[in-house]
Parts: C-alpha cells; sequence; structure tokens
C-alpha cells in the first residue's frame, strides 16, 4: 500500500507504540511519534517519513509542538493514535490525589489537548480522517483481585468521550474507534510471572505488539466503523471463565 497520509503516534517510544509506528511506516505513512523521550528511545530507523517530537502529552505546549510538526514537515494530520496511558493497581482506599491527578494527565488531558488540534486540522482539510485510543477491556470487564478503579475511571473516560465524538463528527468523516488489548508482551508487564498473565484470558494466551497494531491499522483505515471497541484480549471480556 502506498499512502501520503500522516498520522500521529502518542507513547511512542516503548511497546504498542513503537509497533505502531513501524507498521504505519511500512503502509507507507508519515509518522510524527511523540513520548517524553523518544528520540533518544533508539526503537526506529531513521527516516524521511518520520519525524520525532519528545515532551509530555499531557502538557498543551508538548501537544501543539506535534502537531505543528505534522503539519509544517507533512502537510496534513489524517490519523492519530492516543496510545499515551498510565496505569496503577492498588485497592481503591490506597489511591492518592497524585495518582489521581498523574493518571488525569496523560489518560485525559493528554487525549484532550492533541485530539482537539487533530480534529481542528481535520475539519480544515475536510477529508475526514481517524482518531484511535487504546484502552483496556477492564473498563467494562473487571477481573476479581485486579484493583486498578482509579485507573480505569481514565480509560472509561475515553471510551465515553470517543463515542460521543464520533457521533459529532460523523457528518465530516472524522471516525474515533478505540482498541481494548488484553495482555501484550510488552515492557510494561516485563516484571510479571508469564504463567500468571496467561490465565489472564479464556484463550490462555498473551498478544503481542504486532496484533494489537493490526487492531489499529485496520480502524484507522476502516471507513464506515466509528464509535466502535475491538477488544483484542483473548475473548477476555466475555465474561468468566
Amino acid at each position: 500500500m502506498t499512502t501520503k497520509k500522516t498520522v500521529i503516534v502518542t507513547g511512542a517510544s516503548q511497546g504498542i507504540g513503537a509497533g505502531l509506528v513501524n507498521a504505519f511506516i511500512e503502509r507507507g505513512y508519515n509518522v510524527v511519534a511523540t513520548s517524553r523521550q523518544v528520540s533518544t528511545s533508539n526503537a526506529f530507523q531513521a527516516s524521511d517519513k518520520l519525524a520525532l517530537v519528545d515532551g509530555d502529552i499531557g502538557d498543551a505546549e508538548t501537544a501543539a509542538l506535534v502537531a505543528r510538526t505534522a503539519i509544517d514537515r507533512f502537510g496534513s494530520i489524517d490519523g492519530l493514535v492516543n496510545n499515551a496511558g498510565i496505569f496503577l493497581a492498588k485497592p481503591f482506599v490506597d489511591f492518592t490525589m497524585d495518582d489521581f491527578k498523574k493518571l488525569s494527565s496523560t489518560n485525559l488531558e493528554g487525549f484532550i489537548h492533541l485530539t482537539q488540534l487533530v480534529v481542528r486540522q481535520m475539519l480544515t482539510q475536510k477529508t475526514g480522517g481517524s482518531v484511535v485510543s487504546i484502552t483496556t477491556p477492564l473498563t467494562d470487564h473487571p477481573i476479581a483481585g485486579f484493583s486498578a478503579s482509579v485507573s480505569m475511571m481514565t480509560k472509561g473516560g475515553i471510551n465515553a468521550i470517543s463515542k460521543n465524538l464520533a457521533m459529532e463528527y460523523a457528518n465530516q468523516g472524522i471516525r474515533f474507534n478505540i482498541v481494548a488489548p488484553g495482555v501484550v508482551d510488552t515492557p510494561l508487564h516485563k516484571d510479571n510471572p508469564k504463567g500468571f498473565l496467561k490465565t489472564l484470558s479464556p484463550m490462555a494466551g498473551i498478544s503481542n505488539v504486532e496484533e494489537i497494531a493490526d487492531a489499529v491499522v485496520f480502524l484507522t483505515e476502516a471507513p464506515r466503523v466509528t464509535g466502535e471497541v475491538l477488544h483484542v484480549d483473548g475473548g477476555a471480556h466475555l465474561g468468566r471463565w
């Protein structure tokens, strides 16, 4: 496939984010990749199709720089993947307001800052576009003994706003979808026992980054799909197993 479209990927320095950057480049997209230290991550080969922007996505100035880089370097913004996110697991009564502020800054404020800029640009271009955000099946399908309520409050908020935005901008051809991965083999789980992780879905396995990237690319390119939550979780969202 060849394309001259430009996609932004947040949280791009490792794991799912890095896999997404490479998948889009392989498909011919221009990519703006951002994370706190993406320029020193050594996750990518230099390419004239790739621009790297360092910064905290919870900071409005970072979002502005990312959007400006896409437009100045490549001339358009056609897709956004809100992959950046932080996750904390602990009993509800142990969450602090500092925890909440950290979760909200990255997971919610980061979404708002950059997605607003992207939608404004897409409205100007009048050629539609795609926004795919990464959340988790745990927002609506919690697992007993796995406590992450305040984290899920923020991720569930992204699910809710994405469905509302899908309706708000349907007439403009701007689509909003969700990919909800289960356990994925990324640095996030490097210290977790693989045997335990495999029990967290009825298909009894761990997803790889490429499987998540394939789901994101599909939604980015699916012209009639909007407001969808695509679970890539080995069936974990179906219920007890």
